[in-house]
């Protein structure tokens, strides 16, 4: 068999890079994304204890986890896709609340986001070390908010946040947009590749299961 020279090999080279992406897409199993969360002006305001409220994402396969920490109130979602529900746990305070999502509601939630359009802008940002492009996503409803996600990494499960399965990516800053209209914006500040222990997704003990409408009147 023909040897290729030197010369041949780097121009062999040239050639397939042409052909490659500028960056390596990733997709992802296991992920562990720590956000900052910036309040609204006018809630900080009112309770300057959101200062410093934190959120992190948790990804293992079909499993997600979400943790909310507002320092006076903590949420935690575990999402199962493969199940099609959640979980949502309360510490208020100390006071532990468990409220279960049946699957009717699940498919509800999921087809309510696949509505969501996202229409990618030209501007771009660096966000925990990656790239990333700035997308507005438009609700049903016409509420819209602002999203700047990285195509080097691609979830293995869509559904991991049922709000972003449609976007090409994941999400390293964005809004949320709360039952009032205000926005919060949460920032990644670290991404981690890690292998998710199991246990991550384990219901902790502690918290008194109630039903959605109790829920409601507790949070006024």
């Amino acid at each position: 068999m023909r040897k290729l020279t030197p010369v041949r090999l780097l121009m062999l080279a040239t050639v397939l890079a042409a052909w490659l992406p500028a960056s390596a897409q990733r997709t992802i199993s296991d992920a562990k994304i720590t956000y900052k969360v910036e309040m609204p002006p006018e809630q900080l305001q009112m309770e300057a204890m959101f200062a410093g409220s934190s959120m992190v994402q948790y990804i293992r396969g079909h499993l997600s986890r979400v943790d909310m920490n507002f320092n006076i109130v903590n949420y935690i979602y575990l999402i199962n896709t493969q199940k099609e529900d959640v979980i949502t746990l309360m510490d208020n305070h100390g006071d532990k609340y468990l409220i279960r999502t049946d699957k009717k509601s699940y498919e509800a939630d999921v087809k309510k986001y696949a509505a969501i359009v996202f229409a990618d802008q030209s501007e771009t940002r660096e966000i925990a070390g990656y790239k990333c492009r700035k997308t507005i996503g438009t609700m049903p409803d016409g509420v819209a908010f602002e999203v700047y996600y990285t195509t080097d990494l691609v979830p293995e499960n869509p559904y991991y946040n049922r709000r972003f399965q449609n976007l090409k990516g994941i999400p390293l800053e964005y809004e949320i947009v709360t039952k009032s209209g205000s926005k919060m914006r949460a920032v990644a500040t670290k991404v981690d590749l890690s292998p998710v222990p199991a246990s991550i997704f384990d219901v902790p003990r502690g918290y008194r299961e109630i039903t959605s409408e109790e829920m409601k009147k507790i949070r006024g």
